[in-house]
C-alpha cells in the first residue's frame, strides 16, 4: 500500500537513491508499458517546480514510450530488487516481455504506469526535452569517454506531480 507524501517529504539521499539503488523509469505508449533502469539523473527546482533530470540514449527503446507519453514514473526499490533491475537494464523490450519476465506488477495512478514492489514512486510530467551536443561539453574528455559512439543522451526535466512512499 502507498500513501502519498509532498516532495519535502521524500526521504534518502539523492545520490544513493541513483548511483547505488537505481530506478526504473516507466512509460507507456499504445496501451503497452516499457521500462529501463537508470542510474543517472537528478532532482531539483527548475521554472519554480520540483522537477527530476533524466537521460535516456537515443537507440532505448523507453525513449519511445518516453517521447509518446505526457508523464511517466521514476520508481525506487530496496537492494532485493538489484538483481532484477540489472535484468531489467540489460534486456531490450523490443527483444522480449521483460517486465513480465521480472515478476514486477504493473499498477496505474492517473493512466501512469509503475509497479507495485517500488518503495517509491515519483510520477513526473515532462517540460523539458533537448539532445546532448557535443560543443557544449566544457569539460572536453567527458564525450571521448562516455559517447564513443557520439550516441548522446537527451535530457528530460520533468515536474514531479506526485510521490508515491510504501507503508
Amino acid at each position: 500500500m502507498f500513501k502519498e507524501i509532498s516532495p519535502v517529504q521524500l526521504q534518502g539521499n539523492p545520490f544513493h537513491m541513483l548511483g547505488q539503488e537505481w530506478m526504473l523509469i516507466t512509460a507507456e505508449k499504445e496501451g503497452k508499458v516499457n521500462t529501463m533502469t537508470a542510474s543517472w539523473g537528478g532532482f531539483g527546482i527548475m521554472w519554480g517546480k520540483n522537477v527530476a533530470f533524466i537521460v535516456i540514449r537515443p537507440q532505448r527503446y523507453t525513449k519511445e514510450f518516453i517521447d509518446a507519453a505526457d508523464s511517466f514514473s521514476l520508481s525506487f526499490y530496496d537492494e532485493s530488487y538489484h538483481k532484477v533491475l540489472g535484468y531489467l537494464g540489460s534486456v531490450s523490450g523490443r527483444d522480449e516481455d521483460k517486465i513480465l519476465k521480472s515478476g514486477l506488477t504493473v499498477l496505474h495512478e492517473d493512466k501512469i504506469p509503475y509497479f507495485a514492489e517500488a518503495k517509491t514512486v515519483l510520477f513526473c510530467k515532462k517540460l523539458f526535452m533537448q539532445q546532448y551536443d557535443e560543443k557544449s561539453f566544457i569539460d572536453t574528455e567527458l564525450p571521448g569517454i562516455n559517447y564513443p559512439d557520439k550516441d548522446y543522451h537527451y535530457l528530460y526535466i520533468s515536474e514531479i506531480a506526485k510521490i508515491f512512499e510504501k507503508e
